[in-house]
């Protein structure tokens, strides 16, 4: 046998055997380390800003933090308001209106509240400019005014499907809050204010419904999904860990260690994290399901070896010893392939994703330390018993080719099988992969950010139920002048309606808030409410006095800020979208890019689209993009790895085939069921990567040690890989599998579609692994003869 491997095996051996020597030493510096590092958990809490998805240096988040710093910023409530009757404007529904807009500025840190009732209605008596609440002394109103005031909100471009839709049956109260940004607790506050204002909304008024969305809702709910998750999702997979575990070791001393282990592993990884200051979200907070998922394999491959050696006469300790020997490589090759393939997610645009893959990074350098210390000292603690089979009176060699357990007899037939049809798996399997590929072009990336949560979400219902009325995509528009005061030319607001109206007659666009709407009705108004002359006024002078007229007569909190910037040199444009799709709403983006690069004059061409709605528009691109390299640098040291840990160029280059075609599988696969993915696809290639690659890594130093140590051909090589860790691949990939599938049950959609895909990932490469990869061997390595007995010839 090559001296690397011995040398690898003698060190295993004793490494081993201190272990079970200072057992009670080695148990406790595990544990108080463990527990020690775990205590920074106490530090970990969920992060409740939507911008903590993009990276400070997403082009798209400093534009839309350059707008929020001109204009003020656009966190809001969005209260969505429908009586049952079906009538906004009567006196019931409107003493309601009232009511919430006066209550909603208590909600702690709002800024602004507008709605039907206190809309800034202007209209001339005289030479005077006349501005008001467009419901006020509502007591007062007859039949007739309501019908009036219906009228005057359904034809107000700023109020129609924006605050009241176009039938006037629902309305909308909308309130902006100004986030101090200093605690985490201050939009669970606000939303929590926000919540009791709609149940007394709806316990006052009997057949009113109230939706409640909005960028704080978004924020909130991000939270809300993360502690769903970490709530269900934990105890669910320690569950699904245990009843497997048990199921498959049979011994309850066994399955205690292996959760001690992956326990005290997902710890270490949420500890440090904790240490380290990292804000969860539900993408990191998904670190221990992932964590407890991974950190189960050398556990079960180890206690899975420990059980054949005392079923072969071993006493326990030389087990333990013997069952550490054979997997040390591995396990070393596959914890070190998996964490590569997480830290890769560092080249994501999306920090949730970094922090998902450290996390996981330390939990599985931690599992892999402690399966080889804390798992030989305690299992040489605690009381485990299997029968041997020369106790029973079966014969038997104890040599470690002679591995047999229950099952391996499928595997002595599954290995005959692949021997014997070789060239058609080859052919089957790969013409299977390469019709699945086929599809791959046709994915359409979405992301919505409304539906990244299930119904267990209320934002994810109350949103859904806004959006049959009113839009919920704001795009918005930074509009530059000609310098301070610019914004009075008659030339830009000229320009400025163009675009306005541009923006309206896209199909995607629910509604569009311009100032050139106000400057026309302000021109009408003081032109003796002259139909004839709701337009711009085409004077600059006349311009500047209609504003400084008007913001004179606004009220506090319902001023001009969040359109025009100080020096008035700049206007804010919102053109809010319907549900539009990620592709539709690239479509819109382009159209207008490309009329302002047609009609606006180069001093008002530089204006950017940006928004939450750009931002995640554009996530799933740039997370692809970022992501390509990052998995072109993981297949390079993981390939690299296995090179070096097989001592073999050829099979280290052959594994890039097993590992790599599961992914691509996937993918083709998703597209023929699903057919759009969001921004998690991206990070999906380097976690698969990461994980399948163990089976490979299993598989192939069973098949060397063979080779080498054995001096077998290559078809009893493949058997005897097939035997001695078969049912092991088998298992842990029915633990991965199962494990992944827990994260399908998310309430944020990116788990759910991250979970799926990496389950189908690792079941394709099974598939591979068990079919394809030792047919390409055996072809390769040019082995044709078959034992006629079907078994292997150990003499």
């Amino acid at each position: 046998m090559d001296r690397y491997f011995k040398n690898i095996d003698r060190f295993a051996v004793r490494l081993t055997e201190m272990a079970i020597r200072f057992r009670y030493l080695v148990v406790l510096l595990a544990v108080m380390s463990a527990v020690m590092i775990g205590s920074g958990g106490r530090f970990l809490e969920f992060a409740n800003n939507y911008r903590v998805f993009f990276s400070q240096d997403n082009p798209e988040l400093n534009a839309f933090e350059s707008l929020q710093a001109t204009y003020s910023k656009n966190d809001n409530f969005l209260f969505v308001l429908e009586p049952a009757d079906g009538v906004v404007f009567s006196p019931q529904m409107l003493k309601a209106v009232a009511y919430l807009t006066e209550q909603a500025w208590q909600i702690p840190f709002s800024s602004r509240v507008d709605s039907v009732s206190n809309f800034q209605h202007t209209y001339a008596i005289e030479d005077d400019l006349v501005v008001e609440d467009l419901i006020y002394d509502r007591e007062q109103l007859t039949e007739q005014d309501l019908l009036e005031k219906s009228e005057i909100a359904r034809q107000e471009p700023l109020l129609l499907n924006q605050l009241v839709n176009a039938n006037g049956q629902v309305t909308a109260v909308n309130v902006t809050l100004q986030y101090p940004e200093k605690s985490l607790t201050e939009v669970p506050d606000a939303v929590a204010f926000a919540r009791d204002l709609k149940a007394q909304l709806e316990a006052d008024y009997p057949g009113l419904t109230v939706s409640l969305t909005g960028v704080s809702m978004l924020n909130n709910a991000f939270m809300e999904a993360g502690m769903n998750d970490a709530a269900n999702l934990i105890p669910m997979m320690f569950l699904v860990i245990m009843v497997v575990t048990l199921l498959i070791l049979r011994s309850v001393t066994a399955t205690f260690t292996t959760v001690v282990v992956i326990m005290l592993s997902a710890m270490v990884g949420m500890g440090t994290a904790g240490l380290l200051g990292v804000k969860l979200t539900p993408i990191s907070g998904s670190a221990p399901v992932v964590i407890l998922t991974l950190a189960i394999a050398d556990s079960i491959h180890i206690l899975m070896s420990l059980r054949v050696a005392m079923k072969e006469g071993m006493t326990k300790s030389e087990g333990i010893v013997e069952a550490v020997r054979l997997n040390f490589l591995p396990v070393t090759i596959t914890s070190l392939t998996t964490v590569v393939g997480f830290l890769a997610l560092n080249f994501s645009d999306s920090p949730p994703f970094w922090h998902l893959g450290n996390i996981t990074a330390l939990g599985i350098t931690a599992a892999w330390l402690l399966s080889i210390t804390l798992l030989p000292a305690l299992m040489s603690i605690l009381p485990y018993t299997v029968k041997s089979r020369r106790k029973r009176g079966i014969s038997n060699d104890s040599s470690e080719s002679n591995h047999y357990m229950d099952g391996n007899h499928y595997m002595d037939t599954l290995s005959s099988f692949v021997i014997k049809h070789a060239k058609s798996l080859l052919l089957i399997i790969g013409t299977g992969t390469a019709v699945l590929i086929a599809f791959i072009p046709s994915i359409e990336f979405n992301d919505q950010w409304v539906e990244y949560f299930d119904e267990r979400i209320e934002f994810r219902n109350d949103s859904d139920r806004a959006m049959e009325h009113f839009g919920l995509y704001p795009v918005e528009f930074s509009v530059p002048a000609k310098g301070p005061g610019g914004v009075s030319e008659p030339e830009f607001l000229t320009k400025l309606e163009a675009f306005t109206e541009f923006l309206r007659a896209q199909p995607e666009v629910a509604h569009v808030y311009s100032i050139s709407d106000i400057m026309k009705r302000l021109n009408k108004n003081l032109h003796g409410d002259d139909s004839s002359f709701y337009r711009t006024p085409d004077d600059r002078e006349l311009s500047a006095q209609y504003l400084l007229l008007y913001e004179l007569s606004l009220p506090y909190g319902l001023d001009l800020n969040d359109r025009i910037n100080i020096d008035k040199s700049a206007t804010r444009v919102t053109a809010t979208l319907l549900n539009a799709t990620t592709a539709e709403t690239k479509a819109f983006l382009d159209k207008t890019d490309q009329w302002i690069a047609q009609n606006l004059p180069d001093y008002m061409s530089e204006v950017k689209p940006t928004s939450a709605q750009v931002m995640f528009t554009y996530i799933t691109e740039r997370n692809v993009n970022n992501m390509i390299g990052g998995t072109i640098a993981a297949i390079v040291v993981i390939s690299l790895i296995m090179m070096i840990a097989l001592r073999d160029l050829r099979l280290g280059l052959l594994s890039l085939v097993p590992n790599g075609l599961p992914i691509l599988a996937t993918f083709g696969a998703w597209a023929i069921l699903v057919g759009e993915v969001g921004f998690s696809v991206a990070t999906v290639a380097s976690i698969s990567l990461g994980i399948i690659v163990d089976d490979t890594v299993h598989f192939l130093s069973k098949y060397v040690r063979a080779r080498n140590e054995r001096q077998l051909s290559a078809a009893d090589s493949i058997r005897y890989a097939f035997r001695s860790v078969g049912v092991a691949i088998l298992v842990n990939t029915a633990i991965l599998i199962v494990g992944f599938l827990v994260l399908t049950t998310s309430a944020f959609k990116v788990n759910a579609d991250m979970g799926l895909l990496t389950a189908l990932a690792i079941g394709f490469a099974l598939i591979l692994d068990f079919l394809f990869l030792p047919a390409l061997l055996y072809v390769l390595d040019g082995e044709k003869e078959l034992n006629e007995s079907g078994e292997i010839d150990y003499a």
